[in-house]
């Protein structure tokens, strides 16, 4: 089922999310919708915040960012192969490599990109949908997407990662998409 994401302002964007068991109720359900969603809105990654559950779950598909690059673009990210998967309970265990930047979007602040500057390299423990452990290593694209999502279960929007200035230019747009004066191709809900 696609479910309507949540839109900048809404309270559960700025939650630190509660862990979760394996007991968690219509966790599998609740994932696939999670996947229909998020593809039926072209995202590459999902919170379970913009879907209005403060639970410590995200999913990331960066494949078909690495699918669509040119030759050239692809040796900028070197051992980024892309991943699909399902995050839980994240906890990043390290940040390494050069600081880049790299234009980013969210689909609970429709409309507005701007450069992020993130780390290169990720080392991530986390279960997956099955609740096996994991610890992995993501670089590149798929690092960048990963550390947008795990923002999201800390409460951090991308737009925090910007400075000031530029935030304070962006607040009026901002404004837009809490009072719902903003239109997309997917369903969204606002804060009352």
């Amino acid at each position: 089922m696609i479910l309507p994401i949540v839109a900048y302002g809404s309270p559960v964007l700025r939650k630190k999310c509660d862990d979760i068991d394996a007991n968690y109720d219509q966790l599998n359900t609740l994932i696939d919708d999670m996947w229909e969603t998020m593809y039926n809105s072209n995202g590459v990654g999902l919170a379970a915040p913009q879907i209005n559950k403060p639970i410590r779950l995200f999913v990331v598909d960066s494949l078909q960012i690495i699918e669509n690059l040119e030759e050239d673009e692809i040796n900028e990210f070197p051992g980024d192969e892309g991943f699909k998967g399902v995050f839980i309970n994240a906890s990043i265990q390290s940040l390494e490599g050069d600081s880049w930047k790299y234009n980013e979007g969210c689909l609970s602040i429709p409309k507005i990109r701007e450069d992020v500057i993130r780390e290169q390299i990720v080392r991530i423990e986390f279960f997956d949908e099955h609740f096996e452990k994991h610890t992995k290593t993501f670089s590149g694209i798929t690092a960048r997407v990963i550390l947008h999502e795990y923002d999201h279960i800390e409460g951090v929007l991308f737009i925090d990662h910007i400075k000031p200035l530029k935030r304070k230019l962006l607040q009026g747009k901002l404004l837009d998409i809490t009072k719902g004066k903003i239109k997309v191709d997917y369903r969204m809900v606002f804060p009352k």
